[in-house]
């Protein structure tokens, strides 16, 4: 059965993290709607492409735009039967705001599926929905996850890994894609047909 699936994002969220499971969850069937904040229907983010290449930390490059599709401004989350959080830098300054933050604790209290990657629970950390929760991310937000009362989950070599916790599903990065959005989908009731 097809969900309608809301995906909170911002600039510079990191582009396979929007761009792949956005169009995988639709190529599924699923309704996708990306919001941002002081954004509207129609308008774009600009995003960014992390890479892991060997160096102390990843590194950054300009990605591509996003078209948002739906308005921020009139979103509730009980429209929704699931909740999208990508990475990148867009949940460091996402986290600042007040009505983000409403509408992931509304996911969570009503126990709807929530996906969330790499530094996504940022998002999740600051809305104080961890507490007690097993979530992984990736590795320099784990004192976040931890600071707020969750428990880290360390991520597989490869970065590849993707953990599930009741209704939430998180993974470190990108290379997790396939574990994260299968699980994601299973979650969701999703059937995939050939």
């Amino acid at each position: 059965m097809a969900k309608k699936i809301l995906f909170i994002v911002g600039d510079f969220v990191e582009d396979y993290e929007i761009m792949v499971p956005f169009q995988m969850l639709l190529m599924i069937g699923h309704e996708c709607h990306a919001v941002c904040p002081d954004k509207k229907k129609g308008d774009s983010i600009l995003t960014a492409i992390h890479d892991f290449e060997g160096h102390q930390t990843y590194s950054e490059k300009p990605g591509h735009r996003f078209a948002i599709n739906a308005d921020f401004a009139t979103t509730n989350a009980s429209d929704y039967d699931a909740l999208v959080l990508p990475g990148g830098r867009a949940p460091e300054y996402l986290r600042l705001n007040d009505r983000v933050l409403e509408l992931v604790r509304s996911f969570a209290e009503s126990n709807k599926p929530i996906a969330a990657i790499c530094h996504g629970p940022q998002i999740l950390a600051a809305a104080g929905v961890l507490v007690g929760r097993h979530c992984s991310c990736y590795p320099a937000v784990r004192f976040e996850v931890t600071g707020t009362g969750g428990k880290y989950v360390e991520p597989a070599a490869g970065m590849d890994s993707a953990h599930v916790d009741g209704n939430l599903v998180t993974a470190p990065a990108w290379p997790a894609h396939p574990a994260w959005i299968a699980k994601f989908a299973k979650l969701l009731g999703s059937k995939i047909e050939a």
